[in-house]
């Protein structure tokens, strides 16, 4: 039997690859949960990913008390010295498998402030830190709660992730459809009206209009330290599809100070002690304002190359040490900054049923290019926002300067495409 320490890894798709080698350079081995139908993005290879020993369907939504029990016997077979997660919707119950089992981690309470978007916006607003305006919903009736608002709006999913169901609304007069079809596929993809349902409710807040920024930090023992500051664009809805993620972002004195002091108060609102975050914020003139903060590495593992490129930071390994309850190694050596890391988001571009992804190859070949990552295929179908299908696949580079990232980052805008049947 290996003696590395054994750490279950939380619903991560295997194309996805930095939290498996960064599992493989923290020494640890990893048993992969996954689900027992999985979707085609998250199908187990023939040979499992690095440092992966096992792979254990569970379906952790669906059955929540077999899956603790089926962990309470992989903890009896082999002690287990962390559980880590990089998916959104799985950190409640990785947190509180975690617990039961008597293991490190974050705290139930603070898994649920970190998913629930209402509970998130009460701490935001009560520590005194920027909010926008908004309302709690947790009925589709209940959408005049939030007419008194400035319009334009933006409806969100309580529980949602990524863009699934986040609409731009622009007039009270169209405030109760857009509750009401958000609510239905919320019922489609989050299981709305059903006993499983996890933060059944809506939030509907006023809509930001400036630039659109995420932060990557680690946390270790209650102390914050925020590694990188990406630009994400100025996205206008209405369904707010993401395109480009480039760091570290130009910044104002004043508007890095912002998002500094947003973030890092926010950790303390939220209750995050320890481990990775990947906070969102927009600004209204110089002030930021937190949209949401996830306590995971952010893009199934994908803010990893972006801390890496910037800082040299080992975001994705770190994450197991600190799971484990160890200090991570950034905080005793010196941070460079070799670079501009930048993440690119193929376009869906329409809905239906691809017949082509064109560019990807061709992208490849740029010496700037470290990954190229493709999860959608000919013959899958793109649902129409606001579904939320996944995105096509990721360019990831690395570059000397902003400049430069910018500049290719409007090539691949040119050459990339998704075509439909």
């Amino acid at each position: 039997m290996s003696d590395r320490p054994l750490v279950a890894l939380v619903y991560q798709r295997p194309g996805m690859p930095w939290m498996f080698e960064g599992a493989e350079r923290a020494g640890v081995d990893v048993v992969l949960i996954h689900r027992p139908d999985p979707r085609p993005d998250e199908a187990l290879p023939a040979e499992l990913p690095p440092a992966v020993v096992r792979a254990l369907p569970l379906d952790i939504f669906g059955d929540e008390a077999g899956s603790f029990a089926a962990l309470e016997e992989l903890h009896r077979e082999r002690p287990l010295a962390a559980l880590v997660t990089a998916l959104d919707v799985a950190v409640p119950f990785t947190a509180k498998a975690a617990r039961s089992l008597g293991l490190p981690g974050l705290s139930e309470d603070a898994s649920v402030a970190v998913r629930d978007k209402r509970e998130m916006r009460r701490r935001i607003e009560k520590a005194g830190l920027n909010t926008p305006a908004y309302a709690a919903l947790s009925s589709p009736e209940e959408w005049k709660l939030a007419a008194d608002l400035d319009f334009p709006v933006v409806v969100k999913p309580a529980g949602g992730f990524t863009s699934l169901g986040v609409t731009r609304v622009d007039s009270r007069d169209d405030l109760e459809d857009a509750v009401s079809s958000v609510w239905e596929v919320c019922s489609r993809h989050l299981g709305y009206g059903k006993d499983s349902a996890a933060f059944e409710g809506l939030v509907v807040e006023e809509y930001l209009d400036g630039d659109e920024y995420c932060v990557e930090s680690l946390s270790y023992g209650g102390e914050t330290r925020i590694h990188t500051i990406g630009y994400k664009g100025r996205p206008e809805g209405p369904y707010f599809e993401e395109t480009v993620y480039r760091a570290p972002a130009p910044l104002t004195p004043a508007v890095e100070r912002s998002i500094t002091e947003q973030v890092t108060a926010a950790h303390r609102a939220l209750g995050v002690t320890d481990g990775p975050t990947h906070a969102e914020l927009r600004l209204r003139g110089d002030k930021a304002y937190l949209l949401e903060m996830g306590a995971r590495v952010g893009a199934s593992g994908g803010s990893h190359h972006i801390v890496e490129s910037v800082t040299g930071v080992d975001f994705a390994g770190e994450t197991f040490r600190i799971a484990m309850g160890r200090e991570p190694v950034s905080w005793s050596r010196p941070v460079v900054r070799p670079g501009v890391g930048a993440m690119y988001f193929v376009p869906v571009g329409g809905s239906g049923r691809i017949a082509d992804i064109e560019g990807l190859t061709e992208a490849a070949d740029d010496p700037r290019v470290d990954r190229v990552i493709q999860l959608l295929h000919p013959g899958d179908r793109v649902l129409p926002y606001p579904e939320y299908s996944g995105y096509p696949g990721f360019v990831l580079s690395h570059h000397g300067d902003y400049p430069d990232a910018e500049r290719f980052h409007q090539g691949l805008d040119a050459s990339v495409s998704v075509t439909y049947e």
